[in-house]
């Protein structure tokens, strides 16, 4: 997935479009920002016709070598749009310093994302890698197969450790755990690590409803402190589907990761209570 750095790299000139007034119901909220050049887009301001209105406006705006353009446009069938609302958007072409301060703040908020670690590098977890790349979040993924690691091709963290049980104590604080590794004792060990955080905004194991007796029955004999494993979410992504297909599993368990980690405690608790409702498979 191209980053700002790689936008900003190609040919320019660029444009800055913000979405500076929102009233009423609209695809993106005040503040959105996109970048647009002459052949290529980064960001988004909720598309549709909106969009396209704002992407060609900039493009005229920068053949035309002027500074800035202001728009103002309703969010009704006069466009092909029915939100209601009504939006201001302001265009400026961007200086030097435009695309450095640009660049700085996409990658500060990149630093501020939340991390989820992935471990184990097999088939699920590398297509939870590939899902999550394309999801607002850090991902890293770990195990301790140099040759499982080296098969994911795409733009996450990967770390070859013979003890990745370690990195949940040095994980950044509000992260996800999702456990998927070949061996059954290694996922017991590193589950009752991240339930031993008390920050950990979602703990996953793949796995079933025994799997899930298995690891509770574990707990009582081989953990002290004791940790609380009603905090575990096993089996991951019981949303109702029987496809089993690497691919198929990472929609459903990114869907329940990210649902976690931008809803917060309302998501969590539904998470819990469709946990008890489904059991899971046995």
């Amino acid at each position: 997935m191209p980053t700002v750095a790689d936008f900003f790299g190609a040919k320019g000139p660029f444009a800055r479009i913000e979405l500076a007034i929102v009233k009423g119901s609209s695809p993106r909220e005040a503040g959105t920002i996109m970048y647009v050049s002459a052949e290529a887009c980064f960001g988004t301001i909720g598309g549709g016709q909106l969009e396209y209105m704002a992407i060609d406006e900039a493009r005229a705006m920068l053949r035309r070598g002027k500074a800035s353009v202001h728009m103002s446009v309703p969010l009704g069938p006069e466009i092909g749009q029915c939100c209601g609302g009504h939006v201001e958007i302001a265009l400026r072409r961007m200086s030097v310093m435009d695309i450095a301060d640009a660049i700085q703040r996409h990658e500060a908020a990149a630093d501020a994302y939340p991390a989820v670690y992935i471990f184990g590098a097999g088939h699920v977890g590398r297509a939870l890698a590939e899902s999550f790349s394309l999801l607002p979040v850090r991902t890293i993924l770990l195990d301790s197969r140099d040759e499982e690691l080296a098969q994911c091709t795409v733009r996450v963290e990967k770390r070859l450790t013979p003890l990745p049980e370690a990195d949940i104590r040095t994980a950044l604080p509000g992260s996800a755990f999702v456990i998927l590794t070949h061996d059954h004792a290694l996922d017991f060990l590193i589950a009752a690590e991240a339930l031993a955080r008390s920050d950990a905004r979602y703990v996953g194991m793949i796995g079933s409803k025994t799997k899930r007796a298995s690891f509770q029955s574990w707990c009582r004999g081989n953990v002290d402190p004791p940790v609380n494993p009603d905090g575990l979410i096993c089996p991951m992504g019981a949303q109702g589907s029987k496809d089993k297909r690497p691919e198929v599993i990472a929609a459903f368990v990114a869907a329940e990761v990210i649902a976690a980690l931008t809803g917060g405690a309302d998501a969590r608790a539904e998470k819990n209570r469709r946990r008890e409702a489904v059991g899971g498979k046995s």
